[in-house]
């Protein structure tokens, strides 16, 4: 597991560091950082991928990254264009990156040091998993890949999930990341009924059919009302949250210990409800020993995670940290949990937005009155 990642002179970061754990949360103000930590985490996963003696960084392309030119990339104080990525796991292991911009214009940076990458940055599959926030919405097929099928994850926008959950249907799922309800659900522990099961719950009833039809270089997921005889339902006639979040369940329910799950927004299309499960369901990944970052805006999610802690038992109190970004004059906040669920610090600006907005309303009406 990592357990810490420092960055140094990139982007808005002049030199900072920032805890991990089994459960990371990072959330607060637009444009304050939380995404510039998952990309430095991108940056240095980069370095798994080198082939042939390649030695640069890009910083285009490979996962989503979309960060235009070198300067843009480089912190104003930096003195010599260098930005490090400093890296600690619970093994011991501990790596500095260094990553030069040749010139201003450069769509790449250059790799100084010939370090290797941490092991929790170098698997594949659902041994890394990365998914972005502008996950595909609905789409009649989706694509495959050509990869071994041990080396194939749901993809960045979650654009392999039909192949990976055709690939994997009939896998067992491991105990620990069951549904409370499996055993009501006639005690179906294959990944196949798991993830209609999770999927169930967090969105709402549903049957799911993956398939990878022989003959064509696509993939396709079905969904049929439960109970009915109906004919199979489109994705594009379901709406975007089950084709948000599912690649999140699937992703989650192959996770194993060691695994790194990294998510942006999971809560995107869900309703409340399902936000709030989709935490707990999180929480639940990253009590088995896999670790799990997650950026939110959501405190439905966040919520979810702390029930996962106080209620369903899944994860331990000091195994979740949050990161708020909430000011220019800090970089980030760090937030504990309790045993009860509850939060060690409560910043302003913290998913505080109700209570200024419920007081708002209560002195509007006194005013009516």
């Amino acid at each position: 597991m990592i357990t810490s990642l420092g960055v140094r002179h990139f982007k808005r970061f002049a030199d900072a560091s920032f805890a991990l754990r089994p459960l990371t949360v990072l959330t607060g103000l637009n444009g304050t950082g939380k995404s510039t930590a998952i990309q430095a985490l991108l940056l240095a996963r980069q370095l798994a991928d080198m082939h042939s003696g390649s030695s640069v960084v890009q910083l285009n392309g490979p996962y989503g990254l979309a960060l235009g030119e070198a300067h843009e990339v480089l912190h104003p104080d930096a003195p010599d264009s260098v930005i490090e990525i400093r890296l600690d796991n619970d093994g011991g292991d501990s790596v500095v990156y260094r990553l030069a911009a040749p010139d201003e214009q450069a769509l790449y940076l250059e790799f100084l040091d010939s370090e290797q990458a941490l092991p929790e940055l170098s698997g594949w599959g659902s041994e890394f998993t990365y998914l972005c926030a502008e996950r595909l919405g609905p789409r009649d097929q989706l694509g495959v890949s050509a990869e071994h099928p041990n080396a194939i994850g749901v993809g960045v926008q979650g654009e392999y999930t039909a192949q990976v959950l055709a690939l994997h249907e009939s896998d067992q799922v491991p105990e620990t990341l069951l549904h409370p309800d499996t055993t009501a659900t006639h005690g179906v522990t294959i990944l196949r009924t798991q993830v209609e099961t999770w999927a169930s719950d967090i969105i709402r009833p549903i049957k799911i059919t993956a398939q990878w039809p022989p003959g064509i270089t696509a993939s396709t997921i079905r969904f049929q009302e439960p109970g009915l005889l109906s004919e199979p339902i489109r994705p594009t006639n379901m709406g975007f949250g089950f084709s948000y979040a599912l690649p999140v369940i699937v992703a989650g329910l192959l996770a194993r210990p060691g695994d790194l799950l990294i998510v942006e927004n999971p809560e995107a299309h869900l309703h409340p409800g399902g936000q709030s499960k989709l935490g707990r369901f999180l929480a639940r990944v990253a009590g088995t020993g896999a670790q799990v970052i997650v950026e939110t805006h959501s405190d439905h999610v966040l919520n979810g995670a702390r029930l996962g802690v106080a209620e369903d038992g899944v994860l331990a109190p000091e195994a979740g940290l949050v990161h708020f970004f909430g000011t220019e004059e800090t970089d980030s906040i760090p937030i504990g949990f309790t045993e009860r669920g509850e939060l060690t610090d409560w910043p302003e600006g913290f998913f505080d937005q109700i209570e200024q907005d419920l007081g708002r309303l209560a002195r509007a009406r006194r005013r009516a009155r």
